[in-house]
C-alpha cells in the first residue's frame, strides 16, 4: 500500500514543548525527541514530514505576518502532500484556523490544527492522541481517493471542529475548544466517526488560491450597560480605522440612547464598516427583530449572522486587504459565507 505523505508544519505552543529532566523547564522540543513519543507512526502507512519556523511564536505574537507564512508554506507544498497538521499554541489558534480558511481559496487538502494543554512527554498529556489523530484525518481518504475533510479544521479532544466556527472555551480542561453554531466534522473514539453531510467540499477541478493580503485596521466594540459615549467615540475615531465588530445583546440588540445612533452613523457615513455580533456564545443576529436593534439598522450597521468573534475579525482583515478601495463589495461579501464561517437564513 502506498504511504499517504502528511506535511507538519510547528509555529511553537505548549504542544512542541518538552520538560528538561535535570531543571524541570520546558523548552522546544527538536523534532527526532519529539516523535520518540510516537513511535507507532513508524509502523503506519502514513509518512510524516516535518517544517519548523524558524522562530518558534508563542500564541499570543500570533500575527497576520504568521497567518499569510503558513499559508505560503502550504500553498508551496501542496502538490507533495495528501494533508498539512499545523502544530500552534491555543489562545489563538482559532483565529489563525480562521484566517487561512480564507487565504486558502478552493482548498481541496485537510489543514487540520492542533495543539495541546500540557506539554508532550508530561505525565496526562493531551498532546500525543491529539497530534497522532490529527494526522490521522490529515491523511484520510475514501475509496476514490479524495480526502475525507478537505478544509481547514481544529481538532482537540476527541472532535473534530470547522476552523472558522471555532472558539476556545476553556483554559484549563482538554475539552479546550468549541463551536456553538455547528456541529462537529468527526468525533474520535474507537474509530474515527465522519458527518460527510456537514464537510464542505470545494470543486475538486478548482486550483487553489493564495490570498495573504489583510488590513489590520479592525477593532472590537462590545456594549455594555453604562458605556461612555466616550469611550464608543474614542474606538470610532481611532485614526484609519477601516471595521468595527460591534458586539451586542442577545440577538443583536443595543440600548436605543440617541447618541450611540448617532455615533455609529456618523461612522458608517465615513466609510467604516460596522458588522453587528452577539455577545451570546450560540445563536445568530436578527436585525430588526427587537425595537433595541432597529436603531442599528438604521445607522448601517450589518448584520454578522451567526459568525464567531475570530472568524469575523480574520474575515474583516481578509476582505479589507483583498478590496483595499471597494467598501461595497466588503460590505456584501461580509454578509456572504465564503467557506463555510456563518449560516444565513
Amino acid at each position: 500500500m502506498k504511504k499517504k505523505n502528511v506535511l507538519v508544519i510547528s509555529t511553537g505552543g505548549t504542544i512542541s514543548m518538552v520538560k528538561d529532566p535535570q531543571t524541570g523547564a520546558l523548552h522546544p522540543a527538536e523534532w527526532e525527541e519529539f516523535m520518540s513519543f510516537m513511535p507507532e507512526l513508524d509502523k503506519s502507512d502514513t509518512h510524516v514530514d516535518y517544517h519548523k519556523f524558524e522562530q518558534l511564536v508563542d500564541s499570543s505574537d500570533i500575527n497576520p505576518d504568521i497567518w499569510a507564512e503558513l499559508a505560503s508554506i502550504i500553498y508551496e507544498h501542496y502538490d507533495q502532500y495528501d494533508g498539512f497538521v499545523v502544530l500552534h499554541g491555543t489562545d489563538t489558534m482559532a483565529y489563525s484556523a480562521s484566517a487561512l480558511s480564507f487565504m486558502l481559496e478552493n482548498l481541496n487538502k485537510p489543514v487540520v490544527f492542533t495543539g495541546s494543554q500540557l506539554p508532550i512527554g508530561v505525565l496526562r498529556s493531551d498532546a500525543r492522541e491529539n497530534f497522532l489523530t490529527a494526522v490521522e484525518i490529515a491523511a484520510e481518504q475514501d475509496e476514490m481517493g479524495d480526502p475525507i475533510v478537505p478544509e481547514v479544521t481544529v481538532f482537540f479532544e476527541a472532535r473534530l471542529w470547522r476552523g472558522n466556527r471555532t472558539s476556545k472555551v476553556n483554559a484549563e480542561n482538554f475539552a479546550a475548544f468549541k463551536s456553538y453554531n455547528y456541529e462537529a466534522l468527526a468525533k474520535a473514539g474507537v474509530h474515527i466517526r465522519y458527518y460527510p453531510h456537514l464537510i464542505k467540499y470545494n470543486d475538486k477541478r478548482a486550483s487553489l488560491r493564495l490570498r495573504t493580503k489583510t488590513d489590520s485596521n479592525v477593532a472590537i466594540l462590545k456594549i455594555f450597560p453604562g458605556i461612555s459615549p466616550l469611550v464608543v467615540e474614542a474606538i470610532l475615531n481611532i485614526p484609519g480605522l477601516r471595521a468595527v465588530v460591534l458586539e451586542t445583546f442577545g440577538s443583536g440588540n443595543a440600548m436605543s440612547d440617541s447618541w450611540l445612533y448617532e455615533s455609529l452613523k456618523r461612522a458608517v457615513d465615513k466609510g467604516i464598516i460596522i458588522v453587528n455580533k452577539t455577545q451570546c456564545l450560540g445563536g445568530s443576529v436578527e436585525m430588526g427583530r427587537y425595537a433595541a436593534s432597529l436603531n442599528l439598522v438604521k445607522a448601517g450597521v450589518i448584520s454578522g449572522y451567526d459568525i464567531s468573534t475570530e472568524a469575523l475579525v480574520t474575515k474583516l482583515m481578509y476582505l479589507l486587504g483583498e478590496n483595499p478601495e471597494d467598501t461595497e463589495l466588503v460590505k456584501r461579501l461580509i454578509g456572504t459565507s465564503l467557506c463555510g464561517e456563518m449560516t444565513i437564513d
